[in-house]
């Protein structure tokens, strides 16, 4: 089996770094080192990228007390959390269901992404089985240190576009991930950094960001390139709040390098279909400690 799809293949050779990603493939594993498996039990909180009913793709966070997601062995994620109903991912967690898992520690900047497919295991806990499971690089992102805090009961509301208040939350934003599907080789859940600001909005249903050098795989451009669909979540790390954006997005390669932003090698368009956001959503708050040295 090929470590990379044909998406992420012809992103590679558009971009010319085909031969980078061949050497750094083989850091793709299908099953989590014993240190992997250590990382992830002291996390509070996992991203998840997955698709609903409608084929539309969304990421979502899972938090608890650290060892609510664990691997008892390095085929298997158990997760010990649900989704809450007014979260997409509450009609899917079930059975069958393709996901990708972004597990990362803020405060040391390290990070690691586990595909797989859910299985149930007993009424309160549910399982991943790995079929891909690496680390990334710690480029872009933002050191916070978490705390743990009671939250009310969550209430989302949900629209067709961004108002005001949300574009303006996204402009500020320093941090973001992005979910993204393959019809084989499933979902994907990415994180995207940045200095304030490197999410541009263009209107009420349209964000540009920046592509800036990463591990040169492309897992999200690869997937994008076959399948537009794509999931954008942002969270206020100071209360908990989180926006959850579905919609379509594809890479502009064509962008006159003179209004490129600093730093990046080309953008990503973005474009709304649905808006959810939920107040307090994750138990946790973050303080902020250091930008990353990469940031443009």
């Amino acid at each position: 089996m090929s470590t990379f799809h044909a998406g992420e293949y012809a992103v590679q050779e558009q971009a010319g770094v085909r031969a980078l990603a061949e050497r750094v493939g083989p850091s793709i594993h299908t099953e989590m080192p014993a240190a992997a498996q250590d990382f992830l039990k002291r996390q509070p909180f996992v991203i998840v990228g997955y698709a609903d009913t409608q084929s539309c793709v969304w990421a979502s966070v899972l938090a608890g007390v650290p060892g609510f997601a664990s691997a008892p062995d390095g085929h298997t994620v158990e997760i010990r959390a649900a989704p809450f109903s007014g979260d997409p991912l509450h009609e899917v967690w079930q059975d069958g269901t393709d996901v990708g898992l972004l597990a990362i520690e803020l405060s040391s900047r390290r990070r690691m992404r586990v595909n797989g497919q859910l299985t149930r295991q007993c009424d309160h806990v549910m399982a991943v089985t790995v079929h891909q499971a690496y680390a990334n690089c710690p480029k872009y992102i933002q050191a916070r240190e978490w705390e743990q805090i009671a939250v009310p009961p969550r209430q989302s509301r949900q629209s067709g576009n961004l108002s005001r208040p949300q574009q303006k939350w996204i402009e500020q934003s320093d941090t973001f991930f992005v979910a993204s599907a393959h019809a084989e080789a499933g979902t994907d859940a990415s994180h995207r950094g940045g200095a304030p600001g490197f999410v541009r909005v263009a209107d009420e249903v349209t964000l540009i960001f920046p592509d800036y050098p990463g591990n040169n795989m492309f897992n999200t451009l690869g997937n994008l390139a076959l399948n537009p669909q794509a999931g954008l979540l942002f969270i206020d790390f100071s209360s908990g709040n989180t926006l959850q954006l579905t919609g379509t997005a594809k890479t502009l390669w064509d962008v006159d390098r003179a209004v490129l932003p600093p730093g990046a090698q080309r953008v990503v368009e973005f474009i709304v279909t649905s808006v959810i956001e939920t107040p307090q959503n994750i138990p946790l708050h973050w303080h902020f400690l250091e930008a990353s040295p990469f940031n443009p």
